[in-house]
Protein backbone atom coordinates (compact mmCIF):
# COMPACT_ATOMS: atom_id res chain seq x y z
CA UNK A 1 0.00 0.00 0.00
CA UNK A 2 1.27 3.71 -0.88
CA UNK A 3 2.13 5.87 1.95
CA UNK A 4 -1.50 8.05 2.78
CA UNK A 5 -1.66 11.59 3.21
CA UNK A 6 -2.86 12.78 6.80
CA UNK A 7 -6.25 13.87 4.67
CA UNK A 8 -6.22 9.89 3.55
CA UNK A 9 -5.19 8.50 6.77
CA UNK A 10 -8.09 10.04 8.86
CA UNK A 11 -10.61 9.19 5.95
CA UNK A 12 -9.00 5.77 6.34
CA UNK A 13 -9.82 5.63 9.96
CA UNK A 14 -13.32 7.31 9.78
CA UNK A 15 -14.30 4.66 7.38
CA UNK A 16 -13.24 1.95 9.68
CA UNK A 17 -14.98 2.72 12.57
CA UNK A 18 -18.30 2.92 10.58
CA UNK A 19 -18.23 0.06 9.41
CA UNK A 20 -19.91 -2.57 10.60
CA UNK A 21 -18.82 -5.44 13.51
CA UNK A 22 -18.82 -7.98 10.74
CA UNK A 23 -16.46 -5.78 8.04
CA UNK A 24 -14.44 -4.60 11.05
CA UNK A 25 -13.72 -8.44 11.58
CA UNK A 26 -12.09 -8.84 8.31
CA UNK A 27 -9.65 -5.66 8.45
CA UNK A 28 -8.75 -6.58 11.54
CA UNK A 29 -7.65 -10.04 10.13
CA UNK A 30 -5.75 -8.82 6.95
CA UNK A 31 -4.08 -6.23 9.36
CA UNK A 32 -5.29 -2.48 9.08
CA UNK A 33 -2.05 -1.18 8.50
CA UNK A 34 -2.28 -3.71 5.08
CA UNK A 35 -5.94 -2.64 4.37
CA UNK A 36 -6.56 -0.10 1.29
CA UNK A 37 -10.23 1.64 1.24
CA UNK A 38 -8.91 3.74 -1.40
CA UNK A 39 -7.89 0.56 -3.69
CA UNK A 40 -9.10 1.01 -7.18
CA UNK A 41 -11.57 -2.14 -8.06
CA UNK A 42 -10.48 -5.02 -10.54
CA UNK A 43 -11.41 -4.58 -13.98
CA UNK A 44 -14.41 -6.98 -14.85
CA UNK A 45 -14.23 -10.13 -16.20
CA UNK A 46 -13.29 -9.95 -19.71
CA UNK A 47 -16.09 -10.62 -21.91
CA UNK A 48 -15.73 -13.33 -24.98
CA UNK A 49 -16.04 -12.12 -28.31
CA UNK A 50 -16.54 -14.06 -31.65
CA UNK A 51 -14.59 -12.43 -34.94
CA UNK A 52 -17.75 -10.12 -35.58
CA UNK A 53 -17.27 -8.71 -32.05
CA UNK A 54 -20.69 -10.46 -30.87
CA UNK A 55 -20.82 -12.05 -27.52
CA UNK A 56 -22.15 -15.62 -27.26
CA UNK A 57 -25.73 -14.08 -26.05
CA UNK A 58 -26.01 -12.12 -28.81
CA UNK A 59 -24.53 -14.47 -31.25
CA UNK A 60 -27.03 -17.22 -29.83
CA UNK A 61 -30.19 -13.94 -29.61
CA UNK A 62 -29.26 -13.13 -33.84
CA UNK A 63 -29.48 -17.04 -34.60
CA UNK A 64 -32.68 -17.53 -32.86
CA UNK A 65 -34.62 -14.42 -34.57
CA UNK A 66 -33.51 -15.84 -37.51
CA UNK A 67 -35.19 -19.11 -36.79
CA UNK A 68 -37.90 -17.91 -35.23
CA UNK A 69 -40.05 -16.51 -38.73
CA UNK A 70 -39.27 -20.07 -40.64
CA UNK A 71 -40.29 -22.28 -37.79
CA UNK A 72 -40.87 -22.32 -33.93
CA UNK A 73 -37.96 -23.67 -31.74
CA UNK A 74 -37.75 -25.48 -28.43
CA UNK A 75 -36.09 -24.96 -24.96
CA UNK A 76 -33.46 -27.47 -26.01
CA UNK A 77 -32.79 -26.57 -29.01
CA UNK A 78 -31.98 -22.71 -27.78
CA UNK A 79 -30.16 -24.66 -25.02
CA UNK A 80 -27.97 -26.40 -27.73
CA UNK A 81 -27.56 -23.53 -29.89
CA UNK A 82 -26.01 -21.34 -26.78
CA UNK A 83 -23.82 -24.75 -25.69
CA UNK A 84 -22.47 -24.81 -28.86
CA UNK A 85 -21.87 -21.15 -29.29
CA UNK A 86 -20.06 -21.23 -25.86
CA UNK A 87 -17.72 -24.05 -26.84
CA UNK A 88 -17.08 -22.61 -29.77
CA UNK A 89 -15.96 -19.32 -28.97
CA UNK A 90 -14.02 -21.04 -25.86
CA UNK A 91 -12.07 -22.97 -28.77
CA UNK A 92 -13.22 -26.14 -27.24
CA UNK A 93 -12.30 -29.15 -29.86
CA UNK A 94 -16.08 -30.92 -28.46
CA UNK A 95 -17.48 -28.01 -30.11
CA UNK A 96 -15.39 -27.12 -33.04
CA UNK A 97 -15.71 -31.06 -34.04
CA UNK A 98 -19.46 -30.26 -34.07
CA UNK A 99 -19.81 -27.10 -36.01
CA UNK A 100 -17.80 -29.10 -38.70
CA UNK A 101 -19.86 -32.38 -38.70
CA UNK A 102 -23.19 -29.96 -39.21
CA UNK A 103 -21.26 -27.92 -42.04
CA UNK A 104 -20.16 -31.21 -43.75
CA UNK A 105 -23.03 -33.10 -43.50
CA UNK A 106 -25.34 -30.45 -44.80
CA UNK A 107 -22.93 -29.77 -47.65
CA UNK A 108 -23.64 -33.85 -47.95
CA UNK A 109 -27.39 -33.60 -47.98
CA UNK A 110 -27.26 -31.06 -50.48
CA UNK A 111 -24.50 -32.70 -52.78
CA UNK A 112 -27.13 -35.36 -52.94
CA UNK A 113 -30.17 -33.95 -53.27
CA UNK A 114 -31.81 -34.67 -49.98
CA UNK A 115 -33.82 -32.28 -48.60
CA UNK A 116 -33.97 -31.44 -44.26
CA UNK A 117 -37.80 -32.62 -44.93
CA UNK A 118 -36.81 -35.97 -46.15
Amino acid sequence: MSVLTPEQEEQKRAIYEKMNPRRRKFVDRIGYDKWDPFAMPKDPIEIRKDPTNRTVQQLVTDFLRSREAHQGYSEAYASGAMELAVGVLRREDRYEGMLEFGAWYKNLMEKEGVSDAD
